[in-house]
């Protein structure tokens, strides 16, 4: 059971680094003219933050996601790798 447990993290960790890399590869790869596909993507999330007021606490929650090209790139290269591993 603890095989299963461990390769789920690592699965984990090659889908996050993918992505991540991907991601900012395509943010670099905008300022490329020829390039500049890798970067067309869309974002999506909690634009405004929601805040949760405790009179004592107060916390604000807020994600967004931006998926371009590059990043769905990285996640299938790091899928690959990882079916490899």
């Amino acid at each position: 059971m603890a095989t299963k447990e461990k390769n789920m993290w690592i699965l984990l960790v090659f889908l996050l680094s993918g992505l991540v890399l991907g991601g900012l590869l395509g943010e670099l790869a905008k300022s490329v003219n020829w390039l500049w596909w890798l970067a067309y993507g869309n974002e999506f999330g909690l634009s405004s933050p929601v805040t949760l007021d405790l009179s004592v606490l107060k916390i604000s929650f807020s994600c967004m996601f931006r998926i371009n090209i590059a990043s769905i790139i990285g996640l299938a290269i790091a899928i690959f790798w990882y079916r490899k591993i």
